[in-house]
This record gives C-alpha cells, sequence and structure tokens, in this order.
C-alpha cells in the first residue's frame, strides 16, 4: 500500500507517520506539505508543497497512491469563519479534487472532530466548516471515511503542534490512562488513531463516518 499523507507534523500525522512505519504492508509513505518531515525512515519521502490552494503541475507525484490520510489543520480559536473555511475547507478540498482525479476510489481518511455539524447550519462556526468539509469529501470519486475523535491521549512521545495543546496535555497527562479506561466512547490514544487509519486505508469500513467508538471498534476488530 502507497500512503500519501497531509499534516505529517502534527499530532494525528505523527500517529498516522508511526503506525505506516511500523506496518509492513505499506510499501512508501510520502508525507506532504510546507516543511519536511524529520527523520530518515526507509520508507519516508518527503514532498515540499507551499501553495496548499493550488496542485497544479503534481500530477506525476499525486498518482499512485491507494491511501491519503488528511490530517492538515488548525485551531478555529482566534479565527474569523472566512479564514478557517479557507484553510479547514479549501485547502482539504483542493488536495480532494486533484485526488480523486488522479486515484479515483482511493481511501482518503479525513481527521474532523466530535461534535462536527452536517447539517452545516448549527451555532457553533468550526462545527459547520468541518460539517461542510465532510460533505463535500463524501460526493467526491473517493473511498473517503470522516474520522472524529474526542479527547486524545498522545503515546510513543508525540506531542501536538499547538503550545495551548501541549500545556492541556501536560496537564492532564496523570490523569489521561484513567479516562481513557472510564469513557471508552470519548477518549482515544494516538496510537489507536493511527491504527485504524491504517486499517481503514485497508479494509475499508461499514461507516463513512467514525465516531470514537467506531474508531476504537476498527482496532478491536
Amino acid at each position: 500500500m502507497r500512503v500519501l499523507i497531509f499534516g505529517a507534523t502534527g499530532m494525528l500525522g505523527q500517529a498516522a507517520l508511526l503506525e505506516c512505519e511500523r506496518d509492513h504492508g505499506v510499501e512508501s509513505i510520502v508525507a506532504f506539505g510546507r516543511t519536511p518531515v524529520v527523520g530518515d525512515h526507509p520508507k519516508l519521502t518527503n514532498l515540499i508543497h507551499a501553495d496548499l490552494a493550488n496542485y497544479d503541475g503534481l500530477d506525476a507525484q499525486l498518482t499512485g497512491f491507494d491511501a491519503c490520510f488528511f490530517t492538515l489543520g488548525v485551531t478555529s480559536n482566534g479565527m474569523n469563519e472566512a479564514n478557517y473555511t479557507r484553510v479547514t475547507y479549501g485547502f482539504t478540498l483542493a488536495a480532494a479534487e486533484a485526488l480523486s482525479r488522479l486515484n479515483p476510489g482511493m481511501a482518503f481518511i479525513y481527521v474532523s472532530g466530535s461534535g462536527t455539524d452536517r447539517s452545516e447550519k448549527g451555532r457553533s462556526m468550526w462545527a459547520r466548516v468541518k460539517g461542510r468539509t465532510e460533505n463535500a469529501l463524501l460526493r467526491l470519486s473517493l473511498s473517503a471515511y470522516m474520522f472524529r475523535p474526542g479527547f486524545i491521549q498522545p503515546m510513543d512521545g508525540i506531542e501536538s503542534k499547538t503550545p495551548s495543546y501541549r500545556i492541556f496535555y501536560k496537564v492532564l497527562a496523570p490523569l489521561m490512562p484513567l479516562l481513557h479506561k472510564a469513557l471508552p466512547n470519548q477518549v482515544l490514544t494516538t496510537r489507536e488513531i493511527g491504527q485504524a487509519m491504517v486499517s481503514v486505508a485497508r479494509h475499508g469500513y461499514e461507516k463513512h463516518i467514525l465516531e470514537t467508538r467506531d474508531i476504537r471498534a476498527v482496532v478491536s476488530r
């Protein structure tokens, strides 16, 4: 399986990358983004591209993939709806539309979030935009799956790129294993999410919207 990862330097991108490196069925990994992933794993290649809204001239580099893990994203804190939409919806659809043309039917796993609003009419700005993004992805000629994790327990040395999130995770670190056991339908580890991404890319899943309990079910089956 040839895998393309967007956002491989972020927390869930790192999780996806690590599980792809561990999985013997993944032959090659291309990390696509503005900055390279640090590492020298023999499966890994970096593809640096500055304009995440434009993929002209990249057909050869983006052809021949079996799966894409799209973990690229930003926090909505401090952003207005137009700017959040430009990144969350615009960057995602630009990539997905190019990939659906070049690799029709490929597995496309999009990291959304618990509480996403597919009606696109709710009061929460981020949830509306994520919902609009999910709806658009599901209309493309891709085998698209929306991952909606809730609370995430970082493992394997993985950290968030967002400073406020790093502080949050460090404060909660002693409690996270307990929360993971006490709230199995609300808390996932980065390892579980990464493993579920690889499994769904390879085998599919009966649902295209995966909440926390579904993501855990993928790993448990």
